[in-house]
């Protein structure tokens, strides 16, 4: 621990970095720890305890929370963040909003007893916390996101009905109503993601709080070293390691790189890694930490809701591709060990059964607990809450007895990890409630299908670019849900019309005579004999020119009605397989330059070049988007044991070839001719449903290794000599 309170002694992640206030040492320090342990007490007491508040009162309470945490963390101006006239103001307007907040929540009933009418006050402290959660996206992740929520709230006021096309809003809702909407409704900030954030999100950050406090992180790490710290690049591989096991528990890719890397990023330098490589593997294996089960930092538990897909159904097919994409990573570092001859450092790695005594009951008895509890079947919520009193318990098996202090520790950090998140979650409410309204979700979509032309990779590559977009301001959660909410529909109805040609089978039914009698009607809008024609069989050609003359948005439609007659497994994996595509995808901002946060983190702690070391992560992370296309194109998230476990390996063998071919190197130097060629022997593996082209890959890359571990071979010997 560092830094000494009045209240006790912890250390909080980045204290006054960034444009934050410190807060260790101080009298509002004290004040801002205690009101983290309030916060923290409370969502045990609301999930855990009570069960009985209703949507509205549990997000709003939550934000109240984290809205005084914010403005105690994040000063108004961040110049002037050492004044004590700027710390009062930041106090009055933290609790002038949260108050604001608790009388917004005690006046529902007396607003729909005046006939969903807001009084002066109600006025007054509405219009105070929509501002609030605008000017506090700001001071935690800039301009990008409140200028999103402000031309939002814009477009549907006024100047959405001024402009023509497709974005056109012709509604007439008043203020009143966009006001009210914007905080009771149930999409808006106190509405269905303020309910997921004050859940799943802020109940498994405070599992991994008290997971990291009870000594679960350095046994992460002492179990990496000991599994993989001495052999050849052993130091790259426990940052690959210990980050992928950390990230699924800590809910914050940059959270997990600090905590992890400050040891793995030193350690790699020491054995000879370049350090812009070693700050860029931290990166890159933190942020696959959040696809990791079975927590996935909350993200299971938010799509489990979204998509009302069982959390087993979904953490049970999301481990393979994790571990796909861990295992790409590690392909780097073995290249990279190779080429650098990096050695392992000096000093004995510990010894694994004695990490395992050590610490080994912190971290996994409270990890079975909540598999079991879940498989059990009780609530995300509650599974949680109990999973941290096991690892309290669990804490009193190893040298890391958690008493009272260290209790107090774990409310507190759980809160202070949650303050931003929170916030943005609560303020991303008044994006997704103006997408509601307005039905900019269904246009959205409607355009990723046109622009596409139906061709589910351009789609993905539309996605992957919004996502890119929205993780600029976002963090992962809030990207995935934004994401989710404008493109799922779209994506899921190109993956089934994939998987059926749902196109080709209405053709050919209009041919046969057989089309479905609730579908027939539709046809009547672009032609009024249809009825007529779609009685009896018809030349296929006749039924194709029938099927073009159609209009794209009733196309839609009779697309969709198609796809509601079919097997619900069928829609359910097609659901399943466009919610993963998105939520990996909306992890791409954490390597991607130009913002890269991630791994930013890394090259702080490397001392590298940050947007050098941002290219060095979003190359490691190849795998980031090469899964999402297996999703789309083969049953890896709905096939059989035997389709799966052969979609892995060969997903495994295809990002070997192609991290080789990037590289120039596999097991000793490759030229530009093998390069090449295990380029195309990486595509031809990958390329989805062409068993015979992934053999002839396979063979292809499998020769060239054995190829090149006989040179590799061949060079060390004439060395030795």
């Amino acid at each position: 621990m560092s830094g000494t309170s009045g209240l006790l002694r912890i250390a909080l992640p980045s204290d006054g970095e960034g444009g934050t206030r410190p807060i260790i040492g101080s009298w509002y320090g004290n004040l801002y720890l205690a009101a983290a342990i309030s916060v923290s007490l409370y969502h045990i007491w609301a999930n855990v305890i009570s069960g009985t508040l209703s949507t509205l009162q549990l997000a709003g309470y939550h934000f109240a929370g984290f809205v005084f945490l914010c403005a105690l963390r994040y000063p108004m101006i961040p110049r002037f963040a050492k004044s004590r006239v700027m710390l009062a103001i930041d106090i009055f307007l933290g609790a002038l909003v949260a108050g604001g907040v608790a009388w917004l929540i005690n006046q529902e009933s007396a607003i729909y007893d005046r006939g969903v009418r807001l009084s002066t006050w109600d006025w007054i402290f509405a219009v105070l916390t929509i501002l609030a959660a605008i000017d506090l996206t700001r001071r935690t992740t800039g301009l990008i996101i409140p200028l999103l929520i402000i031309i939002a709230l814009s477009y549907v006021s006024f100047w959405g009905s001024e402009i023509e096309g497709i974005f056109k809003f012709a509604g007439t809702l008043t203020m009143e109503t966009i006001t009210f909407r914007s905080i009771f409704g149930d999409e808006g900030m106190f509405g269905i993601i303020g309910r997921i954030s004050a859940t799943f999100v802020f109940m498994f950050i405070l599992f991994g709080a008290f997971l990291v406090r009870s000594g679960a992180g350095d046994f992460i790490i002492d179990l990496a070293r000991a599994l993989a710290g001495r052999v050849t690049g052993g130091p790259g591989f426990v940052a690959v390691f210990s980050s992928g096991l950390t990230g699924t528990i800590s809910g914050s890719a940059v959270a997990n790189t600090v905590s992890t890397g400050v040891i793995t990023i030193p350690l790699m330098q020491r054995s000879g890694f370049p350090s812009r490589f070693a700050a860029g593997v931290e990166a890159a294996s933190s942020t696959g930490g959040q696809l990791m089960p079975p927590i996935m930092g909350a993200g299971a538990f938010v799509m489990a809701s979204y998509t009302q897909i069982p959390y087993l159904d979904i953490v049970a097919v999301a481990f393979l591709p994790a571990l796909a994409y861990f295992l790409s990573v590690a392909i780097f570092v073995r290249i990279e060990a190779k080429r650098s001859k990096v050695r392992p450092p000096a000093g004995d790695s510990p010894r694994a059964l004695e990490v395992l005594r050590r610490g080994g009951p912190a971290f996994l008895i409270p990890i079975a607990v909540l598999v079991a509890l879940l498989i059990y079947g009780m609530t995300p919520v509650f599974a949680a809450g109990f999973a941290i009193l096991a690892v309290i318990v669990a804490s009193w098996l190893t040298p890391n007895r958690m008493g009272p202090r260290a209790i107090l520790e774990a409310l507190i950090l759980g809160a202070h990890n949650m303050v931003m998140t929170g916030v943005l979650l609560i303020a991303v409410g008044l994006i997704v409630n103006v997408i509601a309204m307005t039905g900019i979700g269904n246009t959205f979509s409607l355009m990723i299908a046109e622009w596409s032309d139906g061709n589910l990779l351009i789609a993905i590559a539309l996605i992957a670019l919004a996502s890119l977009v929205l993780g600029m301001g976002l963090p992962v959660t809030a990207a995935y849900i934004v994401l989710a909410t404008l493109s799922a529909p779209a994506l899921q109805s190109l993956i089934v019309n994939f998987i059926v040609d749902i196109d080709g089978d209405l053709v050919q039914a209009m041919a046969a005579g057989t089309l479905a009698a609730e579908i027939r009607p539709f046809f009547m809008l672009a032609d009024p004999e249809a009825l007529t024609k779609l009685a009896a069989p018809m030349p296929l050609a006749e039924a194709q020119a029938l099927f073009d003359a159609v209009p794209g948005p009733l196309m839609d439609q009779i697309r969709q009605t198609a796809t509601d007659a079919l097997p619900v497994e069928l829609t359910l994996g097609a659901l399943l397989s466009a919610h993963m595509i998105i939520f990996w995808l909306s992890q791409d901002s954490n390597v991607t330059p130009p913002v890269c946060l991630t791994a930013f983190a890394a090259a702080a702690i490397a001392k590298t070049k940050p947007m050098a070391t941002g290219f060095t992560s979003w190359k490691l992370a190849k795998g980031l988007y090469l899964m999402p296309i297996l999703f789309a194109y083969t049953p890896f998230l709905t096939g059989t044991t035997g389709e799966v476990l052969l979609i892995f390996v060969i997903a495994v063998l295809g990002l070997c070839a192609l991290g080789a071919a990037i590289e120039g190197y596999f097991e000793g130097p490759l030229a530009w001719p093998f390069r090449l060629l295990l380029a195309a022997g990486g595509v031809a593996l990958i390329w989805p449903n062409e068993p015979l082209l992934s053999l002839g890959g396979a063979a292809l890359v499998l020769a060239i290794l054995a190829w090149n571990v006989l040179q590799d071979q061949r060079a060390q010997a004439i060395e030795t000599k």
